[in-house]
C-alpha cells in the first residue's frame, strides 16, 4: 500500500518574463530547432515574435511547423517527423496549448522510426528515443507540458488514442499566465472542465490510498471552481490564469496519482466522441462526466460521492450520504452547464446515436473498460444516451 514511484524530469518556469531564458534552454539540447504551433494566434498575440527573437539571439537555426490542429492530427506528426529526418533536428519547440504539446511529443519519437508514425500511437512500434521537447503553453488545460502522455487522431481510421512513454516528457516548461490573457471564454471553459475531469478520473477510487492526496485533490477541484469563472469574466486577471494553469499541470503530473493503479473511465468514452465528431475534448467530457456519475453512484461506493459534496461543494454534511451524493452531481452540472456555460448535450452539439454502438464497443475494446466501476458496451451506450 502507498507504494510508488514520483519522478517529474521538467524543468518550469513559471510567471511572467521568464521568455528570456528560452534560448539558453534550447540551446542545451543543439543548434536546429523545430518549432511547431496551431492556427497562428501566437502571431496575433505577439508570442510568436518574442520566441523567435530569442532564438535568434542565441544562434539557433529555426524551423517550423504550423497548423496543427485542435484534436492533433497523425498527418501532423508525420510532416514533422519528415522535416526533423531532413533538416537533422536537434530539438522540438512547441508552442501552444495541449494539443500542440502532443503532437511534438509523437514527432519526437517518430523522428527516429522509419515506418509508419500511426505505429506509434496504437504501440505497434516502441518508443525508443525521441528527440528534447521544450514548451512555452498557452492554454491551461490538458497538463500536456508536465506529463509524458499524448493524444493523437487519425481521421482516415476515425480513431483518437493515448499513450505515453518517459523519454516524451518535455526537458522544460515555460508557463506564464499572462499568454493565456487572449484564450476564448468558451476555450477557458472547456480548459476548466478538462482539468477538473483529470483529478475527478483519479479521484473517483476504488483502490484506498493517502488521506493527504484526496485532500489535495479537493483542493485543486475548489479551485478550478472558483477562478473557472473568473477567468472567463476578466480575462486578464493574472490571479485566476496563474492558479488555473498550476493546477493543470498538477492535475496529470502523476503526483496526484499517488499508488493508485485503476484505470480511467471516461476520457476513453470521450475519446471516441473526438475521433467520430471532432468536438473540443474539455466540451465532450463535461458532458459525459455527470451521467457518468450518475450511472455508477451506488450504495458501495456512496461515501466518495459524500467527500466529494462534503468537501468540493460545501454540501451539508448532516444529510444522509446519498442525499448529498445526488446533489454533489446536480452541484457539478450546475457549474459545468450554467456557471462554465458550456452546451450540456449531445444533441445540442449535432450528436444522435447513429455511431453510439460502435464507440462504445471501440471504448471498451470490445469487453470491459475497468474503472471506478466495470463498463461494458452496453453500459456506455447506456451513458452516451442520457447525455442526448
Amino acid at each position: 500500500m502507498n507504494r510508488f514511484v514520483y519522478d517529474i524530469p521538467t524543468k518550469v518556469y513559471f510567471g511572467e518574463n521568464h521568455l528570456k531564458k528560452l534560448g539558453s534552454e534550447v540551446s542545451q539540447y543543439g543548434k536546429k530547432v523545430l518549432l511547431t504551433y496551431g492556427g497562428g494566434s501566437i502571431k496575433k498575440s505577439g508570442l510568436y515574435d518574442k520566441v523567435i527573437a530569442e532564438l535568434e539571439k542565441a544562434g539557433l537555426e529555426i524551423f517550423e511547423l504550423a497548423g496543427i490542429d485542435p484534436n492533433p492530427r497523425v498527418t501532423s506528426v508525420t510532416e514533422g517527423a519528415e522535416i526533423c529526418k531532413r533538416e537533422g533536428i536537434d530539438v522540438l519547440l512547441a508552442v501552444g496549448g495541449g494539443s500542440v504539446i502532443d503532437c511534438t511529443k509523437f514527432i519526437g519519437a517518430a523522428a527516429f522510426y522509419d515506418g509508419d508514425a500511426w505505429d506509434i500511437s496504437i504501440g505497434k512500434a516502441p518508443v525508443e528515443k525521441c528527440l528534447p521537447i521544450i514548451s512555452v503553453l498557452t492554454l491551461s488545460a490538458t497538463g500536456s507540458e508536465m506529463d509524458a502522455m499524448g493524444v493523437i487522431s487519425n481521421l482516415e481510421t476515425k480513431e483518437k488514442v493515448g499513450m505515453g512513454s518517459p523519454l516524451m516528457q518535455p526537458k522544460v516548461s515555460f508557463l506564464d499566465p499572462t499568454t493565456t490573457y487572449t484564450v476564448s471564454k468558451f476555450q477557458t471553459a472547456c480548459g476548466a472542465a478538462d482539468m477538473l475531469n483529470h483529478i475527478m478520473e483519479i479521484y473517483f477510487n476504488r483502490e484506498n490510498d493517502l488521506f493527504m492526496l484526496d485532500r489535495v485533490m479537493e483542493g485543486l477541484m475548489k479551485t478550478i471552481i472558483q477562478y473557472g469563472p473568473i477567468a472567463m469574466a476578466e480575462p486578464n486577471n493574472y490571479e485566476a490564469r496563474a492558479n488555473l494553469m498550476w493546477t493543470s499541470s498538477w492535475a496529470i503530473n502523476g503526483f496526484l496519482k499517488g499508488s493508485k493503479r485503476q484505470a480511467w473511465t471516461c476520457h476513453p468514452i470521450e475519446h471516441e466522441l473526438s475521433a467520430y465528431y471532432d468536438i473540443t475534448h474539455g466540451l465532450g467530457l463535461a458532458i459525459i462526466a455527470p451521467r457518468w456519475l450518475t450511472y455508477t453512484l451506488d450504495e458501495d461506493n456512496v461515501s466518495k460521492f459524500y467527500d466529494f459534496g462534503v468537501n468540493v461543494f460545501d454540501i451539508d454534511k448532516s444529510l444522509e450520504p446519498m442525499v448529498v451524493a445526488k446533489q454533489s452531481i446536480e452541484k457539478l452540472e450546475d457549474f459545468l452547464f450554467n456557471t462554465l456555460e458550456l452546451q450540456s448535450t449531445l444533441t445540442e452539439i449535432g450528436i444522435d446515436e447513429t455511431h453510439f454502438e460502435i464507440m462504445a464497443k471501440k471504448a471498451c475494446q470490445d469487453g470491459v473498460l475497468e474503472g471506478f466501476k466495470p463498463l461494458r458496451a452496453e453500459d456506455i451506450v447506456n451513458i452516451f444516451k442520457m447525455c442526448l
